[in-house]
């Protein structure tokens, strides 16, 4: 790099920094926080226009790019967006993306002095609903582009789009169609965004893809109604004694996946010695691990991110907080079954139903609420090491690489439906109670991104990965 080259590097960096020290990203933040933009919750409609079109519309535009605001494949969910930034056609094109809407904010649960719709911190933690996901996390990246774009003087040397989604919060509704379907205007060379948490606090993180996910409900209805416990016990079926059989039938007691149409191969090769030297949590706010839970055969990294896991997040039958001397007519479950590539997520339905039945829990109806394929770049892949290299220039630290997220995120839509080499480098970390009341972002962490992003699209203008 020559020393122009690194003395203009040197002042993206700087300006990119001086967002956060001057305040300007505080209160860029503190303005799009105040959106209620929860797709969750069908009232906030206007929200989730009024957040494309008066908040990152204009930002988009105040750099140069032309934005258009599209209708949703799926009718009534919410509206899409795709920003262009062509210096010249002959040019390559780095395609990002970031999603506007939350989950909902919990006002009535979070801690004294903060709220889900007015930022405010406290000590280096930066309360909000969206500060970690995932509005802090693409104005990070917006603001780092606008450093090297004027550290630049107005001139990337490459293309840019951006393609904005509502929706992320309730499956990404819409999302996938609509990357076929607009497949030309998002045609680029490679992708880059972020989402999801690094590592830890202290670890900068790429990561290459997602696990995938499959939401299914397990149904046991008997069709009797509520019966009398006494009246009818013993002599009718109880379909949360049913439930409660379907789901040991699935997992030991302490976790493992025993179900064969449920799992996958274990992790191997490159990206199983990448996650076996990872270190797992350990951090006061993180939950304390478990080393006996799961395939106990693997590291804890392996655990997380190398295989198939099955979780209960929801059960019911009858009313827990009023219990009436009832035989209930229904229970049901909710299920969140995570893979990894290999898995035959497309017949869930198909082979669970029939080993249900091998089981004799044919009673048991398995209910497909959705998913997402797994998804997982090639570490070996040159944008791999070139994202890398340059965070690590930028940090002066080493970064760290997974070869997938444990959580998911719609990466099958740019690495499947557009083809492109996908690398997330994530701007916060694993307990910033995302989802949860208190949601935040640390200080530390958003310097860090500025630093880091500002890095790979200076880097970016000078030499294209290949």
């Amino acid at each position: 790099m020559s020393d122009v080259s690194s003395q203009g590097r040197q002042l993206a960096l700087q300006l990119a920094a001086q967002t956060l020290e001057e305040g300007l990203f505080i209160d860029t933040l503190t303005r799009r926080v105040r959106f209620p933009t929860e797709s969750q919750n069908p009232d906030a409609s206007s929200h989730l226009h009024r957040y494309l079109i008066e908040e990152i519309q204009p930002t988009l535009e105040a750099l140069g790019f032309d934005c258009e605001i599209y209708p949703n494949p799926i009718e009534s969910c919410p509206p899409l967006l795709i920003a262009k930034r062509i210096e010249d056609d002959a040019l390559p094109t780095l395609l990002t993306y970031g999603h506007g809407d939350v989950t909902n904010g919990q006002a009535e649960l979070w801690q004294a002095g903060t709220h889900p719709w007015t930022l405010s911190q406290i000590g280096e933690q930066i309360f909000g609903r969206g500060t970690a996901d995932n509005k802090g996390q693409h104005t990070i990246n917006l603001m780092a582009l606008a450093s090297v774009l004027e550290a630049r003087q107005g001139k990337l040397g490459y293309n840019i789009k951006v393609l904005f989604e509502m929706s992320e919060e309730i499956g990404s509704k819409g999302l996938e169609h609509f990357c076929r379907e607009h497949k030309d205007a998002l045609q680029a060379d490679v992708f880059l965004a972020s989402d999801g948490p690094r590592l830890n606090a202290h670890t900068p993180t790429i990561f290459l893809g997602s696990r995938g996910v499959c939401q299914f409900r397990l149904r046991c209805e008997t069709g009797n109604g509520d019966r009398h416990s006494g009246n009818w016990g013993g002599v009718i079926t109880n379909p949360a004694i049913r439930l409660q059989h379907a789901l040991a039938s699935l997992t030991t007691a302490d976790g493992r996946v025993t179900a064969t149409c449920l799992r996958a191969p274990l992790p191997n090769g490159v990206a199983a010695e990448m996650m076996r030297e990872l270190t797992i949590g350990g951090s006061a706010s993180d939950p304390v691990l478990n080393d006996q839970w799961g395939e106990v055969q693997l590291s804890d990294g392996e655990r997380l991110f190398g295989c198939n896991t099955l979780e209960v997040i929801a059960l019911g039958a009858g009313d827990i907080n009023k219990p009436i001397g009832v035989i209930p007519n229904v229970a049901e479950a909710v299920c969140h079954l995570r893979i990894v590539p290999g898995t035959d997520w497309q017949n869930l339905v198909a082979n669970l139903t029939a080993f249900l039945e091998e089981q004799g829990l044919g009673d048991v109806k398995v209910l497909y609420d959705g998913g997402y394929n797994a998804t997982r770049l090639d570490p070996a892949h040159p944008w791999v090491g070139f994202v890398k290299t340059s965070m690590e220039t930028s940090l002066g630290q080493t970064v760290t690489v997974l070869p997938n997220l444990g959580g998911t995120i719609p990466n099958h839509c740019f690495a499947d439906v557009l083809a492109l080499p996908t690398v997330w480098m994530p701007h916060s970390y694993p307990s910033c109670k995302q989802h949860a009341p208190d949601e935040h972002l640390l200080e530390s962490i958003v310097k860090q991104g500025l630093l880091s992003a500002a890095g790979v699209f200076w880097d970016l203008g000078e030499h294209w990965p290949s």
